[in-house]
């Protein structure tokens, strides 16, 4: 009865999404490595720390005029290739990154290696959910693709810090090499090549409206967090002039549907529309907790970075635990109230932390986030699967794509926001126990986000991830080899 109830999932694209998995932890193992290595760069390359934090904004600005040439770029040479061309640049990229000599050079390879995880990155969903026919088992076959982003907070802050404490801080990127090798071996061994689907013109008009944008927003909200905030020019400047920017792309991309960078007219669709906005929230959730937690133990427990990365593992393997149970129940029960309930979860495990204070026991914090990331984990999942229920093969690409974007400025807006709260509540604070309150009014803030991104789940489609008679089904090949039930 069971297993009459539970879709199949091809075996091909269960395999190609373990595959995929391997190269992917790469580009996430050097994210979460880089958020606890810039104050060593600043002292070892002898800049400031407003430098070195280009580091990490120069990736992120890189990484998001990546995304929005994926469908393209897919298109013209084949799913396939577009990874292992994404996997080279990053691996070179990574190999460069630990051979440079000042602060600009390093910053200068961080773009490049961004460009190439801004490829990878709307990819991994991209080429597995493009091999499943009708929709079916998508909550299963992202637990596993999502398994680099569970991983990710366990081991690359772990990894980080001791390669901090006991090696040179080049080997951070070497970390990235095997990984990226042997996702090169396994990838041209085990995907399937797809094969170009003929030679579509690059949107000239919308790669140029689009790519400084992008940007303009992300960088405007990347310096939020510097005195003056949002009345600061170099925030509400690069703002206005990427919204501005986003609103002419979106309008060329109407108007021209046939050679369209993104096929923002996906946005019609109920499920794309609404797990966009959902991942905008989501993301704003999530980074903006990962802003949160390592300062709070930093700056209220006095923890030094290692100690503060070790007691965010428990979220991790919360995130963890939840995977394959989110992924099952996305199939069973339907998205909405599995993200409703993942939310939910989230909320009131962030409650304590704002009630949280110097004195508080490490202990219970540490239970409260195998809770929390219980449901950042069941979030993120059924959030995703939702996107591409009922999208035709070639439309799989352009959600992808708009939802990676969602999620990236979401997360975006909400780090520069908490980052203002933070600042604004913590700025003429005197003891650790103002630090502490401080600290209270932003994690109150951040149950907010979680409470509005509840509500904004309650237009996602109730029904369980198939075919819906009212979305036609994806035009997808058959299914190769033999069918097996995900893990």
């Amino acid at each position: 009865m069971a297993e009459a109830s539970t879709p199949r999932i091809p075996r091909q694209a269960v395999v190609t999404a373990l595959v995929l998995v391997v190269g992917g932890l790469a580009v996430i193992f050097d994210s979460t490595i880089m958020s606890i290595a810039l104050k060593t760069l600043a002292l070892d390359l002898h800049v400031p720390v407003g430098t070195i934090q280009w580091v990490t904004t120069a990736y992120l600005l890189a990484l998001g005029v990546a995304i929005p040439i994926v469908g393209w770029a897919q298109a013209r040479l084949g799913g396939k290739k577009l990874w292992m061309i994404a996997l080279t640049v990053f691996l070179v990229a990574s190999v460069l990154c630990s051979l440079a000599w000042d602060a600009p050079s390093l910053i200068l390879f961080r773009v490049l290696q961004g460009f190439g995880g801004g490829l990878m990155m709307p990819l991994m969903a991209t080429l597995a959910i493009q091999q499943v026919p009708g929709g079916a088992g998508l909550g299963r076959l992202l637990a596993m693709v999502s398994l680099p982003a569970a991983l990710g907070p366990i081991l690359g802050p772990t990894i980080g810090g001791l390669i901090l404490n006991f090696l040179d801080w080049r080997w951070i990127f070497w970390v990235n090499v095997p990984f990226c090798l042997v996702g090169l071996l396994l990838a041209w061994r085990f995907v399937p090549a797809d094969g170009p689907r003929g030679r579509p013109v690059l949107d000239v008009v919308g790669l140029v409206l689009v790519a400084p944008a992008l940007v303009g927003v992300l960088f405007g909200l990347s310096n939020v967090s510097k005195d003056g905030a949002f009345s600061r020019a170099d925030v509400w400047l690069p703002l206005v002039g990427g919204a501005l920017l986003l609103g002419a792309f979106v309008v060329s991309q109407v108007r021209r549907p046939r050679v369209a960078l993104i096929d923002v007219g996906l946005l019609r669709r109920r499920s794309v529309a609404s797990s966009s906005a959902v991942m905008f929230l989501s993301g704003a959730s999530l980074y903006g907790g990962m802003l949160l937690l390592p300062l709070f133990f930093q700056v209220v427990h006095g923890k030094d970075a290692l100690a503060a990365a070790l007691l965010l593992i428990p979220q991790g393997v919360g995130a963890l635990l939840s995977r394959t149970l989110a992924g099952r129940l996305t199939d069973a029960v339907g998205a909405r109230v599995v993200a409703i309930a993942g939310f939910v979860v989230m909320g009131a495990a962030t409650i304590p932390f704002a009630l949280a204070g110097a004195g508080t026991d490490e202990w219970w914090l540490a239970g409260v986030l195998v809770v929390r990331g219980f449901g950042m984990g069941a979030v993120m999942i059924p959030v995703m699967a939702v996107a591409f229920v009922g999208l035709e093969r070639d439309a799989v690409p352009h959600a992808s794509i708009i939802t990676r974007l969602a999620q990236q400025i979401g997360g975006a807006f909400g780090t520069a926001v908490l980052a203002v709260i933070l600042e604004s509540a913590t700025g003429s604070a005197r003891s650790i126990a103002e630090l502490a309150h401080g600290f209270d009014v932003a994690f109150w803030w951040a149950v907010g986000f979680t409470v509005l991104a509840i509500a904004v789940c309650v237009p996602l489609p109730a029904r369980p991830a198939a075919v819906s008679a009212e979305e036609p089904a994806p035009r997808a090949p058959e299914p190769s080899g033999d069918e097996l039930t995900a893990p």
